[in-house]
């Protein structure tokens, strides 16, 4: 065997292995619960945890109340393959532990702030889901020069009847009334503190919305926790958005479709944002 060719094999062999890190065997993981991706900082009083995939222009994912990173297990292999995906469990979720008693949607926003300086990166694109989506809303509002593009399904902007389905705002309610009768152990105390948060916020206003400068997708399913009237509104009042209702779907639009969430949402961000105007509403 030549020297040449246990070279050549070498490179070859280094080759597969640099592949194989930037791309991970996602059915041999766990995301969300991976030590090789996985990352804790100290941040505003707290220990945040999250995890890294992929390479490329970065892409912050935030999930929903009460969700972890684990939630994107069907978008984060897919991503993965253009951009650096970074994931985060929000403050008192998942991994990221908060005893405190206070908890805001700034707060959070402000936490991934926070998390964006400490990894240097001065601006990424977003992806929200949910309370994730509402984060995303504010981080554009309060850091836009962070934001690059912003996709976000099921947000609302205040916490009432007008924007989330009646069925579901007074489950809140009712669920945050039973967790008070309970014995306040420290899992009971955290599931009020996130759930009584949906009662009260957020509190956006549509003056606020109008201070958006990035492109943004704003995507509800038509049967949604979140109402499609307050998408619509939501699409409405961000001056360079598109909107996408997916007919037949309920709040999990990026889990119950999420080949063709996937692509489309992927296609936003690569794609230049397009004004549709004049003759060209015609097309």
């Amino acid at each position: 065997m030549s020297k040449r060719f246990l070279v050549s094999l070498f490179a070859v062999f280094l080759t597969i292995l640099g592949f194989s890190q930037s791309h991970p065997d996602f059915k041999k993981i766990k995301i969300g619960d991976n030590p090789d991706a996985g990352h804790y900082i100290s941040t505003r009083g707290f220990k945040m945890y999250y995890e890294i995939y992929g390479q490329g222009m970065p892409l912050l994912i935030i999930h929903g109340n009460g969700g972890s990173i684990n939630n994107f297990s069907k978008q984060v292999p897919y991503f993965s393959q253009n951009f650096k995906v970074i994931l985060a469990d929000s403050r008192s979720q998942g991994k990221s532990v908060d005893p405190n008693d206070s908890l805001s949607y700034e707060m959070m926003t402000d936490d991934l702030n926070a998390l964006l300086d400490t990894l240097k990166l001065d601006s990424c694109y977003v992806l929200g889901w949910s309370d994730g989506g509402i984060d995303g809303l504010l981080l554009a509002i309060r850091h836009p020069e962070k934001v690059r593009k912003l996709a976000i399904t099921g947000a609302n902007l205040w916490p009432d009847t007008t924007a989330v389905d009646p069925y579901a705002y007074y489950s809140t309610i009712k669920y945050c009334k039973e967790l008070l009768k309970k014995e306040q152990t420290p899992a009971i105390k955290n599931a009020y503190k996130l759930n009584n948060m949906m009662i009260y916020e957020p509190q956006i206003s549509l003056e606020q919305l109008h201070t958006i400068s990035c492109p943004t997708l704003v995507i509800g399913g038509d049967h949604d926790v979140i109402l499609p009237e307050h998408t619509m509104l939501i699409f409405q009042n961000i001056k360079d958005s598109y909107l996408w209702i997916l007919p037949e779907s309920g709040h999990s639009t990026l889990i119950n479709y999420a080949e063709q969430f996937n692509k489309t949402v992927n296609d936003f961000f690569q794609k230049p944002f397009r004004k549709i105007e004049g003759d060209d509403r015609f097309n």
